[in-house]
């Protein structure tokens, strides 16, 4: 996939279904995560994951129109407008903070305290693209219009607010 996909008005590849969505997801959490041993352990006892499954489903209700049940139902700070591609986790969720224009790429890894937000408040692409395969350490912020290329990697405690070439 390319970068420009994600924020492409025509939007990325045909998503696939919530629960093929969550079931990716849980696979990508049992590849990233050595204490996670199950899928009945990942999904009942994980946060991140617990966040994951509920903007995917809030996600579908903000397309469909439905923007104040959308706002209701996630339990971390992830927009429901922000666009979330396959196996995402975020490990750890406490203190992640993803804005409405955010667009992340498949197979991204978020630690806690991280935030993709903002750095005004004007109009058109204000928040950050995160490339395929993109990992980001604990407390790290990336803010603005920028881009993080495929694989790179962003430290903990880091503030990105230039592009970050892929890796």
């Amino acid at each position: 996939m390319q970068l420009q996909e994600l924020w492409s008005p025509a939007g990325p590849p045909a998503a696939p279904s919530l629960w093929q969505s969550v079931r990716e997801d849980i696979a990508y959490v049992r590849s990233r995560d050595l204490a996670a041993r199950h899928r009945l352990e990942i999904v009942t006892t994980i946060q991140g994951v617990h966040a994951v499954i509920l903007h995917r489903l809030a996600h579908r209700l903000w397309k469909c129109g439905l923007k104040y049940p959308a706002r209701l139902i996630v339990n971390v700070d992830i927009h429901p407008g922000g666009r979330i591609r396959r196996r995402f986790f975020i490990d750890h969720g406490a203190g992640v903070v993803i804005c409405e224009a955010v667009a992340i790429g498949d197979d991204v890894t978020l630690y806690h305290g991280v935030t993709l937000g903002g750095t005004s408040w004007a109009p058109g692409k204000r928040h950050p693209t995160l490339g395929d395969g993109v990992l980001v350490g604990a407390g790290a912020k990336i803010l603005g219009p920028v881009t993080v290329g495929a694989r790179a990697r962003v430290g903990a405690d880091s503030v990105a607010i230039a592009d970050v070439p892929p890796a």
